[in-house]
């Protein structure tokens, strides 16, 4: 699965760009929050102002004549109009409307009014939009030829220019504040963001200052909780590539060393078949320099074998091992066949599933067989045999186990066998050593493991590659 890539190249303009657009939008909701809030305090602080108009006309009404009149309070009038910065319209007027002074054509309270509670709502009156107040209460005594009770209906209209400049003002204030907490916040952000991202730059300055070929692991020390994930897969990276460098460099050291005795030997010996002139004597030394070459071809299959099995990804795919058992055998009988050795298979009759590098597999298992083959001698019975067992702690694992009756190898031998070059003590065949070494690592790799002890009765040696099988059935 191919990752995504961000377009953006620096982790400070990814997080300002992240948190900037946050940022606003916050701001623009507390502006709407602000602008709410101002209209609320608009309409109290002016609302109040506006009732104070109302009851004072309302404290002029008089019916002492036995009709409705008012005597205006043009100062207070003329200081609320200063107030509301506008005109102020009124009205007085009984509920019935028979009786109206002021202006008659103010607009009416959206719901019916109580009596001794005041009602305020927005309208328009002469083509402005204007702010009413309204009020209604019981004369105490009714008008001419009225029954009781009878009411008075008294507002006051204010245009509203005031109340506009002074929610504006406290908007302004309040976008002012938020620009500034803006830039005071975005700053900050910034310097937050060096500061933190300075590990990273310590960090990125002491890996540049390190030695091409030095590998070893990053110090932990002082990195962030965040970042120290990253620094673990970098050294688990480095470890990786340490691992690889060491497997070259023993590869190399390999090479030369099973290498240079051999054709040096060769050297020597096609110097001397040059030196001689008689056909006679020349072909003993060719057939000599044949056997080294083979030997030299072999071994040097060897080592590349080793080193692909120590270094190369292994593929994994499902293998039987059963049925892989008796290929390697059947691949095995001509050599068998030519050495005189009694080639033999002892498995069950039901596959064995494995998941493993087949490859690998395979011929780490004919390593066993060739070497049984080779070592055990003309007569000796060599045997492939394939087993499930089921360990106390209840783990399946597979035994593939190569068994002879040849004349095995001494206890110390059994503990070094699988070593680089180790070869056993009084080994009659040549040899590098490096067949065994090569079935350890294909088991190791597999997560098993080689094993070596005599065979039954104590007779010749049985050498098992032992691999961990998945839980559950074959």
């Amino acid at each position: 699965m191919k990752r995504p890539r961000w377009p953006l190249a620096s982790i400070r303009r990814l997080l300002l760009l992240m948190l900037l657009p946050g940022m606003l939008a916050v701001t623009a909701a507390e502006l709407w929050l602000s602008w709410t809030t101002a209209n609320d305090a608009a309409d109290a602080a002016y609302d109040r102002s506006l009732l104070g108009a109302v009851k004072s006309i309302d404290s002029s009404i008089s019916t002492a004549s036995g009709g409705l009149g008012v005597e205006l309070p043009y100062r207070l009038l003329e200081f609320f109009e200063l107030t509301a910065q506008g005109q102020v319209h009124y009205r007085v007027a009984s509920e019935d409307g028979l009786v109206e002074i002021g202006s008659p054509d103010l607009p009416r309270p959206p719901r019916p009014l109580e009596s001794g509670k005041p009602q305020f709502h927005d309208g328009e009156y002469l083509g402005q939009p204007v702010r009413v107040g309204s009020y209604a209460r019981e004369l105490a005594e009714p008008l001419a030829g009225q029954r009781p009770p009878q009411r008075v209906v008294v507002q006051v209209a204010e245009t509203l220019e005031a109340r506009n400049d002074f929610r504006r003002d406290l908007l302004l204030r309040s976008l002012a504040r938020d620009l500034l907490l803006i830039v005071l916040a975005t700053g900050l952000l910034t310097v937050s963001i060096a500061w933190a991202m300075h590990p990273l730059s310590r960090f990125r300055q002491e890996v540049e200052a390190r030695q091409p070929d030095d590998l070893t692991p990053m110090s932990p020390d002082g990195v962030p909780a965040e970042v120290l994930p990253l620094v673990q897969a970098i050294n688990r990276h480095v470890a990786r590539a340490q691992e690889q460098a060491e497997l070259r460099r023993r590869f190399v050291d390999d090479a030369s060393h099973q290498l240079r005795t051999p054709l040096a030997t060769l050297s020597t010996q096609v110097a001397y078949a040059l030196r001689e002139q008689d056909p006679a004597q020349q072909r003993p030394v060719l057939e000599s320099i044949r056997a080294q070459l083979d030997q030299t071809i072999r071994q040097t299959n060897q080592l590349l074998s080793l080193a692909r099995a120590d270094s190369a990804p292994l593929d994994f795919q499902a293998v039987d091992l059963v049925w892989l058992a008796e290929s390697v055998v059947r691949d095995g009988w001509h050599a068998a066949r030519d050495q005189s050795v009694d080639l033999g298979l002892d498995a069950p009759a039901r596959r064995l599933a494995f998941t493993g590098d087949a490859d690998l597999l395979r011929e780490a298992l004919s390593n066993l067989v060739h070497n049984a083959i080779r070592h055990g001698g003309a007569g000796c019975h060599v045997t492939l045999s394939v087993r499930e067992r089921v360990m106390p702690s209840g783990q399946r694992e597979a035994c593939l186990a190569v068994v002879d009756d040849g004349a095995g190898l001494p206890a110390a031998d059994l503990e070094r066998l699988g070593e680089r070059f180790f070869r056993g003590s009084g080994a009659a065949v040549p040899g590098s050593g490096l067949g065994l070494a090569f079935v350890r690592t294909v088991a190791q790799r597999h997560g098993g493991e080689l094993r070596a002890r005599p065979g039954p009765d104590g007779r010749g040696l049985q050498v098992e590659m032992v691999l961990p099988l998945p839980a559950g059935g074959a």
